[in-house]
């Protein structure tokens, strides 16, 4: 076999796995998390479901596979935003890679729904495209966030105020990431983002549809609130002054 007919033996081989990723996103979008099962990717495919393992060895491979897809377009979509601003401007970064993570999740709610608020099992080993692709969407805020604190710090708990299993788990995690901040730092950012996480998945559930038609007020409320305790100042988006 020559080096050409391997090529485009991959070559195929790569489109025919964009495919089968693309049918398991529309049984998704039409028919929720649960309808996504090897057999019925393989029938929207044309093919069997036998036929299918020569290309996934199985559910948690293949779901595995669609949530890397799905972590790469948000993280796209969050550094675009982010890069648009200029360097050293933390606030107006962050806020713009928040504004661009709310509006993948509610243009994209089966997507979300199927990565963070209602993940599906797989197996997730530390080098599989889905971990990969959870780190490098986790590092859009963790690298703006740790050149934050080194340009200027923000306020943080005093030494000793964390009780100690709060501060030994982020010490860990700490560890686990590689990040260059103060377990006291680390608290503060992770306050920010459970509070921000867990309002935009209210949203995308449709949690509070019951008081509020039009959530974007309320996520711009939370920003307000959150870039003070990261020694920012808010900026409503769009405003350059």
């Amino acid at each position: 076999m020559t080096a050409q007919g391997v090529s485009r033996r991959e070559r195929v081989r790569q489109a025919t796995l964009a495919e089968i990723r693309a049918a398991a996103r529309r049984l998704l979008i039409e028919q929720g998390s649960q309808a996504v099962t090897i057999n019925a990717v393989a029938r929207e495919m044309g093919m069997s479901g036998p036929a299918l393992y020569h290309y996934f060895a199985g559910h948690d491979e293949l779901v595995g596979a669609v949530t890397a897809d799905f972590f790469r377009e948000l993280t796209e979509a969050m550094e675009a935003a982010r890069d648009a601003c200029p360097p050293g401007e933390h606030g107006a970064r962050l806020l713009a890679a928040c504004r661009a993570m709310r509006r993948w999740a509610v243009s994209h709610r089966a997507e979300f729904g199927w990565v963070f608020a209602s993940p599906i099992t797989a197996e997730r080993r530390p080098d599989s495209p889905r971990e990969l692709a959870g780190r490098d969407f986790e590092q859009v805020f963790l690298e703006e966030i740790a050149e934050l604190w080194e340009s200027r710090r923000f306020p943080v708990p005093a030494a000793g105020e964390l009780p100690v299993a709060i501060r030994e788990q982020l010490r860990a995690y700490a560890a686990s990431t590689g990040m260059r901040l103060p377990v006291e730092a680390i608290h503060v950012f992770m306050s920010c983002w459970i509070r921000l996480y867990g309002l935009l998945c209210m949203e995308v559930l449709n949690q509070l549809d019951f008081v509020y038609s039009d959530m974007e007020p309320v996520f711009e409320e939370c920003l307000r609130e959150i870039a003070p305790r990261l020694g920012l100042d808010y900026e409503p988006e769009g405003d350059s002054s």
